[in-house]
């Protein structure tokens, strides 16, 4: 398949329900967090519940960068069919993968930040986020793609 990006008002299909599917993505993901830091925990003879939320955030890190590197998209897009494009319209590499999940850990810890990247998934066009506007990434359906 041959990179692209596409456009919103050519083919709102690929844009089409965006912020809704990311919501549930990011539920799924969530549940998927919690499951594999409560195991995380387990496996170190309880331990890792004293610092629950420390442990939650490296397992969040990990299971993002190394999901979205791997698929342009966690297993909680995967699921809602979404994925994530960089600028060109190529999939997400290990440096985008990194350098977004960063930035969506640093808009999550103040919430100003958040709530303006949640008013821009629903008024702007691509339906970026401000880590999606910041890096030049977009989240499109992928049962939009061109076979």
């Amino acid at each position: 398949m041959t990179p692209f990006i596409p456009d919103p008002a050519a083919q709102p299909e690929f844009y089409a329900d965006v912020p809704g599917k990311r919501f549930m993505a990011w539920v799924l993901d969530t549940i998927i967090i919690v499951s594999m830091t409560l195991v995380a925990c387990l496996l170190t003879l309880g331990i890792g519940f004293f610092v629950f939320l420390g442990v939650m955030t490296l397992v969040g890190l990990a299971y993002r960068i190394v999901t979205i590197a791997n698929g342009s998209a966690t297993w909680g897009m995967r699921i809602a069919a979404v994925e994530m494009r960089d600028s060109q319209g190529q999939p997400m590499n290990l440096m985008l993968a990194t350098l977004h999940t960063l930035g969506y850990y640093v808009s999550f810890s103040a919430f100003p930040l958040q709530l303006v990247s949640i008013v821009l998934m629903l008024t702007t066009e691509r339906k970026q986020g401000l880590t999606d506007m910041v890096l030049g990434t977009q989240v499109i359906n992928k049962m939009a793609h061109p076979v």
